[in-house]
Order: structure tokens, then sequence, then C-alpha cells
């Protein structure tokens, strides 16, 4: 039995659709988002996006090394990022998941890289 736990909890949540695909609106439709585009260019097109589940971002990519460099350079301001081949939604870790139950695609979690963003910041 405990064997069965530990492969469902390593395997994710059963609940999350195969990935989405799609445009961005095809994306935001899925999501149940009406997209509020804010960056429209060949490279990426990036919406905002306000529901019952919260509000995120969604960014829709050209190419998958486009969408990488975007991942790495977002995660130096730390946050949560739901992640699909050529789309991420970007937002707080619960709106992320929410999301996550309607477009499939993996929560990558990070903490801000940033040199003032200390622990120690008040105690002195």
């Amino acid at each position: 039995m405990v064997a069965v736990a530990v492969l469902v909890m390593l395997t994710g949540c059963e609940s999350a659709p195969e990935e989405a695909t799609g445009t961005l609106e095809q994306l935001a439709e899925k999501a149940e988002c009406a997209p509020d585009v804010q960056t429209d260019a060949a490279e990426l097109r990036q919406a905002k996006c306000a529901t019952d589940d919260g509000a995120y971002v969604l960014t829709t990519f050209a190419t998958d090394r486009g969408q990488r460099e975007w991942l790495n350079q977002a995660k130096d301001y730390g946050g949560s990022y739901l992640v699909g081949r050529k789309w991420t939604v970007s937002g707080d870790s619960g709106t992320v998941e929410k999301v996550r139950e309607r477009l499939g695609g993996q929560v990558e979690t990070t903490e801000p890289h940033a040199p003032h963003a200390s622990h120690s910041a008040g105690h002195h």
C-alpha cells in the first residue's frame, strides 16, 4: 500500500488534463479567460487574465528556446509558473494550480535570486 501511495505522489495529480496546445487565444479559451493582450510580438505574445481562479499572465512563445530563455530570466524574480510546450502561466501558486486543472503542464516554483531579497532584512 505504501508503495502505491508513493507512486501516486511521484506521478502527480491525476486530475490534470493532457497538456493543452494552441494559440494564445485557444489556450485562454481552455483556461476560461478573456485575454487582455499586453504584448503581441513575433517571439512571444502575452495577455493578462482575471478569472474566478485569480489573476495571472498567459504567455505563448514562437520557439522552445525563446520560452526557456524567458523562464530563466523570469525565475530571477521568483514565483510560480505553469509550463507547457511553448506557453507559460505566471501567477501566485494557488492560481497556477487551479489553471493547471484546465491546461495541464508542469508547475515550476522558484525563490527570488535578487541580492536585495535578503531574509535578514529587518533583523538589526
